[in-house]
């Protein structure tokens, strides 16, 4: 018997504002435990919660990029539970009006375009962070309040690649729209998901089992597809399904039970009575929307209208800092190959080297872009460039007064160009006669002999021209 997977994926997105959800202490990652807390966040008596305006602003642009319906009413419900990561006893989140609902996603499954639908995006608070020891529990209380969209799919994804594709899409939307760092291995974006099995062209579901915490994009795939095999393997052997909660475990590439589930609990919502309804009017919403940054797709679109061919616009993309500085460097839209070329080659070995961000690199785009008007003009060759540019990261300074004191220029003389061409040629007749022979590597040879001639001082444009016209004559 074969079995088809049904598949639903719930996204938590930590969102970056400068504070919480419904107070006004710190929202960042990395601080000491417990130094980001106000008293509503500890839920003092007497504390009342306010709403992020920014927070709300971000929903809207992540429920316009997902094509969903935006709901003009702003509702807040309390979810009720005690659990020790809530201290007040519930979570403020949206229930029944969801700020986002009805949209879709494309992906690129294994049989092409696929549109998955997603069901809705609410906003809510994420709960403390929890350190489980021995024998007793550790409560940092900087991640409570933090304000969270939630994502929910519809059971449209069939296998691992889908899921791990949709999860990587809905990834690079918070990410380029800077609504998330998306940071999974640092909780900023975690993945719940709901799998059954049912039998091909079987319309009723199957016992829906469910992998929480997922980490990062690769573990979305690999869990799920284990888990395919884990459930298939019972129902063929006459076995049943258990509705339950697993993790996956990453050293031994498979999922682990954590909890038996008997039934569904009630949370027993209701509104949240210290929120009353906010209207967004349509002024609101569209600005938010119209401020947006713009996709990682547009990004793409208009590097390629530049000259960068998909592969090296898509290197540039895989950081969205990267991709920010980029920018930077390319807004008069001038030296845009020769950027790239110095971006994603001794740039970026430099960050690598040096176990740094972008960020954190001290090289102005402005000064970058002098270096690389340098070269293209043809004042000094590439290499002379990377010279330049190893005394730039020292403090940043003008290429050009670097390129005076170290008495860098590149030679564009045709009559030296065209001396050290009749040398290399002299020196090289098998080169020569390989070259005729339609051995291009050959013509190649010879460029490298006259640039190792003039020691790399003269311009490689001027000498594939000179020498090519050289050969022609013989």
């Amino acid at each position: 018997m074969n079995f088809e997977a049904v598949i639903g994926i719930e996204i938590h997105v930590e969102m970056k504002t400068k504070s919480k959800m419904f107070s006004s202490s710190p929202n960042y990652f990395g601080a000491s435990p417990n130094t980001l807390v106000s008293p509503l966040d500890m839920a003092f008596p007497g504390t009342m919660p306010t709403v992020n305006k920014q927070a709300v602003i971000n929903a809207i642009r992540v429920s316009n990029l997902l094509n969903m319906e935006i709901d003009h009413t702003l509702y807040f419900d309390r979810k009720n539970y005690f659990y020790s990561d809530l201290p007040k006893g519930y979570q403020i989140t949206q229930n029944d009006r969801p700020i986002g609902k009805n949209g879709y996603v494309i992906i690129d499954s294994l049989d092409g375009k696929k549109k998955i639908e997603i069901e809705r995006l609410h906003m809510e608070e994420d709960t403390c962070k929890q350190l489980h020891l021995s024998t007793y529990t550790l409560l940092d209380y900087n991640r409570a309040g933090t304000p969270l969209i939630e994502i929910v799919s519809r059971p449209d994804i069939k296998n691992g690649y889908e899921a791990m594709k949709y999860v990587d899409k809905i990834r690079e939307i918070v990410v380029f729209s800077n609504v998330s760092d998306g940071k999974m291995e640092e909780g900023s974006l975690r993945c719940d998901v709901n799998i059954s099995l049912r039998p091909v062209g079987e319309s009723k579901f199957g016992t829906k089992v469910e992998i929480k915490n997922l980490n990062s994009v690769s573990n979305v795939q690999k869990a799920i597809d284990f888990e395919i095999r884990r459930q298939s393997g019972i129902l063929l052997s006459g076995g049943i399904i258990s509705q339950e909660t697993r993790r996956f475990d990453e050293t031994k590439k498979e999922t682990v039970l954590m909890r038996k589930k008997t039934d569904s609990v009630d949370y027993k919502y209701f509104r949240e009575p210290n929120i009353a309804p906010i209207y967004l009017s349509d002024e609101f919403v569209q600005k938010a929307i119209d401020t947006c940054l713009p996709s990682l797709d547009q990004k793409r679109d208009y590097y390629l209208s530049l000259g960068l061919n998909i592969d090296e616009a898509n290197q540039v993309l895989l950081s969205f800092e990267m991709s920010n500085y980029f920018d930077k460097l390319i807004e008069g839209k001038k030296y845009v190959k020769t950027l790239w070329n110095l971006l994603m080659g001794e740039v970026l070995s430099y960050l690598n080297k040096n176990e740094i961000e972008i960020n954190d690199f001290i090289v102005t785009p402005s000064n970058l872009v002098t270096l690389a008007s340098l070269i293209d003009s043809g004042e000094i060759s590439f290499n002379q460039g990377k010279k330049i540019l190893q005394e730039m990261v020292k403090n940043d300074d003008d290429p050009k007064k670097i390129q005076e004191v170290l008495g860098l220029k590149q030679n564009s003389n045709l009559g030296d160009i065209e001396s050290f061409c009749k040398e290399a040629i002299k020196n090289n007749p098998q080169s020569i006669s390989d070259y005729k022979n339609g051995k291009d590597r050959a013509f190649s040879f010879l460029v490298g002999q006259v640039m190792k001639l003039s020691k790399g001082k003269v311009n490689p444009q001027l000498v594939s021209k000179v020498m090519k016209e050289l050969i022609d004559k013989e």
